[in-house]
């Protein structure tokens, strides 16, 4: 069984499946966010972000194919380029840091070691690009906002908190653990992306809410 790891470009972004495809919860500020899903250019406003990230910075996501299908993805970016993040009362997040921002493997294709390879390609992209941390928003109360990864997950696999909050604490691992993280993140990250549904992500994507 054949399996590559590609990175998210115009070419691609297709492959993602549909809630996400149209998901722009991280990409646009709430604000934002409300008047694209109103207007129905969520997936236009998602392909722009996407195309003015790549030429600014580089690839801002991975996606995992089996056999060429589809079957998972990863995005993460510097905060600078993701609008949501200034929305947290824990933000913001460091300057030296890249913001893991939210992570998919279809349920198809759960249990095949999916979510340890996105994890050792976004350690060793990170890396190359100097980095020093990755930082995510955790979700404290696993209120199920399915494009914020639960805050239990974050810690049980090393993160750090930074910046306490009762429903959206700030978690920061150094770059430095990359090694523990790459050996010791990946079953606890498995199980978590195992648990991210498509239908899951469609039903609770809209119940996210503002982060307040």
């Amino acid at each position: 069984m054949s399996r590559r790891i590609a990175n998210i470009t115009l070419d691609n972004i297709d492959d993602l499946p549909l809630p996400c495809r149209r998901c722009v919860f991280w990409e646009l500020d709430p604000v934002a966010r409300s008047r694209a899903e109103e207007a129905g250019t969520s997936e236009i406003e998602k392909e722009a972000w996407v195309s003015s990230a790549l030429l600014e910075w580089g690839s801002v996501g991975k996606i995992a194919y089996i056999e060429e299908v589809p079957a998972g993805f990863v995005m993460f970016a510097p905060p600078a380029y993701v609008p949501r993040s200034a929305a947290f009362p824990t933000s913001p997040v460091s300057p030296d840091a890249v913001l893991l921002m939210t992570a998919l493997i279809l349920e198809e294709f759960q249990g095949q070691g999916l979510g340890r390879i996105l994890t050792q390609a976004v350690a060793k992209d990170i890396q190359r690009r100097g980095f020093k941390a990755v930082e995510a928003f955790g979700d404290g109360q696993n209120s199920g906002a399915r494009c914020v990864v639960p805050a239990d997950y974050l810690l049980s696999v090393g993160f750090k908190t930074v910046r306490p909050h009762h429903r959206w604490p700030r978690l920061r691992l150094e770059i430095k653990n990359a090694v523990s993280w790459r050996e010791d993140v990946e079953v606890a990250l498995e199980r978590l992306l195992g648990s991210m549904t498509p239908e899951g992500v469609l039903r609770k994507v809209g119940q996210a809410g503002h982060p307040a």
